[in-house]
């Protein structure tokens, strides 16, 4: 058991499923598009590069990914969408506004434990009102001392939190299941990490670890952090 360390989470698919409902609206999109040529890896690896160019230009949340799933069908089909499918679309978007979240196992339990041996903060990155929406409906605020929402995870991004709340960089831990953004990102600013994979991880955030870094801590399950912390 460490001494008082200063725990930062990551949200989205790390205390809650998030990406699988992506995963969900793609698959779907998929099968209602019926392309006459293009098999389902095609349209994704078209809707990927939509979703790239989207997210640099406008940034995380699930307003730009249904702008991407808009752009695929205008760029496959070649004509815009009419009533029909604006109907279809608006389906999709239900499946982001549905005010629930599901959390991963052992969250609450877990949250509750180290909160009474460290100090807990919120990370997340995403569109303000949408990423405040989870907290609220996931009903963990109460165990963080705060909550940052930012546009993205870059060191830089790390070392203002870090100076706004006057944290010591090495006693300070970022969670989360992202190798770039929560993993790569926080050890690029001197805090350590620890990672703990989702299956289903958005495929833009993955990249590479280096095994031989001693500052990241390799859990499997969100349950393991009491064993080491």
């Amino acid at each position: 058991m460490q001494d008082r360390q200063t725990l930062i989470f990551d949200a989205d698919d790390t205390l809650w499923e998030n990406n699988v409902i992506f995963e969900r609206v793609v698959a779907d999109f998929i099968d209602w598009l019926a392309h006459p040529t293009l098999d389902p890896a095609a349209i994704r690896a078209i809707l990927a590069e939509i979703e790239e160019a989207n997210v640099v230009a406008h940034g995380y949340g699930s307003t730009v990914f249904l702008r991407s799933l808009r752009e695929c069908f205008t760029h496959l089909t070649e004509r815009p969408m009419g009533a029909a499918e604006e109907m279809r679309m608006a389906e999709f978007t239900a499946a982001f506004t549905s005010g629930r979240v599901e959390l991963i196992p052992s969250v609450i339990d877990v949250l509750d434990e180290l909160s009474a041996r460290h100090d807990l903060f919120l990370m997340t990155k995403g569109a303000p009102d949408e990423q405040q929406r989870k907290i609220d409906a996931s009903g963990l605020a109460e165990h963080f001392a705060g909550v940052d929402i930012v546009p993205t995870k870059e060191p830089a991004t790390y070392r203002r939190v870090l100076a706004e709340r006057a944290l010591d960089a090495g006693r300070t831990w970022m969670i989360g299941n992202s190798p770039k953004s929560d993993i790569i990102a926080a050890r690029a600013a001197g805090l350590r990490a620890v990672f703990i994979p989702n299956a289903n991880t958005w495929a833009h955030e993955h990249a590479e670890l280096d095994p031989a870094d001693g500052g990241i801590l390799h859990l499997q399950v969100f349950g393991e952090l009491i064993k080491h912390f």
